[in-house]
């Protein structure tokens, strides 16, 4: 899931949370580059061999609703791409309340099966905003999957290469997503409040009428849209942190379609915005006392004392940056909003932790933020040159105030953030006030459609790890609980999400219940 900006509701993971535990391996080297990023894979396209492709089945074997028999019926036409890839567009509509109201375009990306093939397998990396094309080429898939799955990535409606939402020029969304405000005072809170707003206008300004379509319930069908012409009679699907949203929304709305489903990093479907808010601030202020404990433990750590004095430590430097922005080798300095970034993101994964030590001993014994800086841009995906790689922060917060916009009266705010900050004294402030980020949304949330049980679907297999920081494990129990095949696995560790980043145990349940439909026993532990 990702954090705010002291504005926005933290109801999803980052988008490239699967690229977080080679942080360690890629920050440290890159550094002395100052924030140089990977280029985007060339799409250059040419026509893949139709023979090859799976031909869609019909509207009405596919289960299309009444009027969208069209879209249902398309052909997608693959082409080699990104360097050993496969791309492919698809139609869907802009509404799925009227087939009439126009069509989006959503992007494809797959990796062939190499073996025996037993479908198509979508992935989604989560966010709201993280582009599942793009996770194809760099997700950890086991052999096992790529062998037994093509694997289909799709921007969901509203990200990327899909048909996206707009905001901001580069310049504005970058000093947007630096900005600063004191929400103890009744200024601070009216100058983010105007600055939220000011990017509602603009996505509704530059987005049109999508802005109020984005919501999870259309992603999910157009999963289903997805499943038809790939040819599946059932979707089997790996989702990740916002992408189990999107997976049981799916079972919900769909729960005899729903074949195999593994949603690792689970959002409890029965929380709304503002306790989502909560139980996320708790959980980056347990991986972050996680953190100084482990840093303590060993040399060149820069926090001295007790744990609480490191975390006390770790939020000074925060404050400092309120207050006194640190400089960095470049023309940017580093804001709180920055710093809390370059803080946050390194929570993703342990593998990551020796980058905070790096960054906070930067911040401590220098003055200085580059590191923090560094880290701040690669949670938001900004290149070197101003320019952003993706509008994950555009797609995320359209989708999460569809979905949920949380409470947006100042009374119910201030009494919540308070409750935040004791529950979490060092991260809980960057965690309140989300509901100024939908305060002024220009379209309502949309009605939920669908019972959350998801009665009649297969087994649902949800992993939870134990001091994941993004999406907390509590949440994963939840999901299990409220889905009638819910089978609970959990990984004992840190970080955000389990499989691709855990071990063979959980690669195992995972691989064998998607490949060979083995059901893990329930209440696993890994």
């Amino acid at each position: 899931m990702k954090f705010p900006a002291r504005r926005t509701p933290p109801q999803t993971d980052l988008p490239a949370s699967r690229r977080i535990a080679a942080l360690a391996g890629t920050v440290v080297a890159a550094l002395a580059l100052a924030g140089c990023t990977a280029e985007t894979p060339g799409k250059t396209a040419t026509p893949v061999d139709e023979a090859t492709t799976a031909a869609p089945m019909t509207p009405s074997a596919a289960g299309a609703p009444e009027g969208f028999e069209d879209f249902y019926a398309q052909d997608l036409e693959w082409t080699d791409c990104r360097g050993g890839y496969e791309c492919a567009t698809a139609t869907a509509p802009l509404s799925w309340d009227d087939a009439e109201a126009g069509s989006i375009e959503l992007a494809l990306v797959r990796t062939r099966a190499t073996g025996e093939k037993v479908g198509s397998l979508l992935v989604n990396p989560g966010g709201p905003g993280g582009s599942g094309a793009d996770f194809v080429e760099n997700g950890s898939f086991g052999e096992p999957l790529r062998e037994s799955f093509d694997i289909v990535g799709f921007d969901p409606r509203g990200v990327q290469d899909s048909t996206a939402v707009e905001c901001y020029d580069d310049e504005a969304k970058d000093e947007y997503l630096s900005e600063d405000f004191d929400l103890s005072t009744d200024d601070g809170l009216e100058a983010a409040r105007a600055s939220t707003a000011a990017w509602a206008e603009a996505c509704a300004a530059n987005t049109g009428e999508l802005l109020g379509e984005v919501d999870t319930q259309s992603a999910a069908r157009d999963m289903d849209l997805l499943r038809a012409v790939l040819g599946d009679e059932q979707l089997h699907y790996l989702g990740f942190s916002y992408g189990t949203s999107l997976g049981a929304t799916y079972a919900s709305l769909f729960p005899e379609r729903a074949g195999r489903l593994v949603l690792d990093g689970a959002i409890d479907p029965t929380l709304d915005a503002d306790e989502i808010s909560a139980g996320q601030a708790v959980g980056f202020e347990n991986a972050l006392r996680a953190y100084v404990t482990d840093c303590q433990a060993g040399a060149d750590c820069p926090l001295t004392g007790s744990v609480d004095a490191g975390m006390q430590q770790v939020r000074d430097v925060l404050d400092r940056a309120y207050d006194r922005p640190y400089p960095t080798s470049g023309d940017r300095d580093v804001t709180q909003t920055l710093a809390f970034y370059g803080v946050a993101v390194t929570l993703y994964a342990e593998q990551s932790w020796p980058v905070l030590t790096q960054a906070l001993d930067e911040a401590i014994n220098v003055g200085t933020g580059d590191t923090l800086l560094y880290l701040a841009d690669f949670y938001n995906d900004r290149n070197a040159d101003g320019s952003f790689a993706t509008n994950s922060t555009e797609a995320f917060t359209a989708i999460n105030c569809l979905d949920s916009a949380g409470a947006t009266d100042l009374e119910t705010m201030r009494a919540e953030a308070a409750e935040i900050e004791e529950a979490a004294p060092t991260m809980g402030s960057f965690f309140g006030y989300g509901g100024l980020s939908c305060a002024d949304w220009p379209y309502p949330p949309a009605e939920q459609e669908y019972d959350v049980a998801a009665s009649g679907a297969d087994p649902i297999v949800v992993i939870g790890t134990t001091n994941d920081p993004a999406t907390p494990y509590v949440w994963s129990e939840g999901m299990a609980d409220a889905l009638d095949s819910g089978v609970l696995v959990t990984y004992e560790g840190e970080g955000h999400t389990a499989y691709g980043r855990s071990n063979d145990c959980i690669a195992d349940a995972v691989e064998n219940y998607l490949v060979e439909g083995t059901v893990p026993e329930d209440g696993l532990t890994c």
